[in-house]
């Protein structure tokens, strides 16, 4: 392990705006990173493929009532099934969306939403978190990155990157069966596949112990739910730190550089 401090946060692509709390997360890193030195590694887990994380929060101008805004995409199997990374954002979805922007944000929001040319919601909210600002000097890895996954050890609980209907879906792997989570009970089971582990990536449970492996992190900012579920016996080296508190954490940050 590097003396040096590596402090690390991890966080899928949560909303066209960032949410809050992933705000609060790298505010602590930077409060840390004054404190111990070291440098500060952003884990962007985008071969999550939940599209409720990128559900964008924005509170009206006026009224201050809540909107929930997310991204479109080119067909449903994509919206359920899919990573974020390969995701297709809909032709029309961003300019549809610039338009009720108004409603809910300055000028210089707008301005720089409508200048995001992210093709899938990954690409698109790392760019829009990076012109906002908040990732300089911090180095991103993301789950995506095939280096990555190589470099990553093997782990139990996981899900594979398959073909399925024309496109890529992101399948658990159980007892030497593919299948997709429709809802409930209901689940769609692949035929068998051979994969490689550029295809692979962790489940909830064993995503700290994979990550862990290729970013060999010092210190690990854990937001409210991630406290409840991380196995801190995966990696005892870790010191485990609380992100500070914020309001409305689930809420869009809007905050924009001038």
């Amino acid at each position: 392990m590097s003396t040096t401090p590596v402090i690390c946060f991890g966080q899928q692509p949560c909303g066209f705006f960032p949410k809050r709390f992933l705000v609060a997360k790298i505010w602590t890193a930077r409060r840390l990173q004054r404190e111990l030195g070291g440098e500060i590694v952003f884990f962007y887990h985008d071969g999550d493929h939940d599209p409720r994380e990128t559900r964008t929060t924005l509170r009206h101008r006026q009224t201050q009532e809540p909107a929930h805004l997310n991204f479109a995409f080119d067909n449903k199997t994509q919206r359920k099934f899919s990573p974020l990374y390969l995701k297709r954002i809909a032709p029309d979805w961003q300019v549809k969306t610039a338009l009720q922007l108004v409603n809910y944000i300055e000028r210089p929001g707008i301005d720089l939403f409508n200048s995001i040319a992210g093709g899938n919601p990954a690409d698109f909210c790392l760019d829009m978190y990076r012109r906002m600002g908040l990732l300089k000097g911090v180095r991103v890895e993301r789950s995506s990155d095939p280096a990555l996954r190589r470099a990553a050890c093997d782990v139990d609980e996981v899900f594979v990157d398959v073909p399925y209907e024309g496109e890529t879906v992101r399948a658990r792997l159980a007892n030497g069966e593919l299948s997709l989570h429709s809802g409930g009970d209901s689940y769609v089971h692949l035929p068998p596949a051979t994969f490689a582990k550029e295809q692979i990536t962790p489940a909830r449970d064993t995503r700290l112990r994979w990550m862990q492996s290729v970013i060999h992190c010092t210190h690990y900012i854990a937001g409210m739910g991630e406290q409840a579920y991380l196995r801190r016996e995966d990696a005892p080296e870790i010191t485990f730190v609380c992100r500070d508190e914020i309001e409305r954490s689930d809420e869009a940050h809007t905050e924009f550089p001038a």
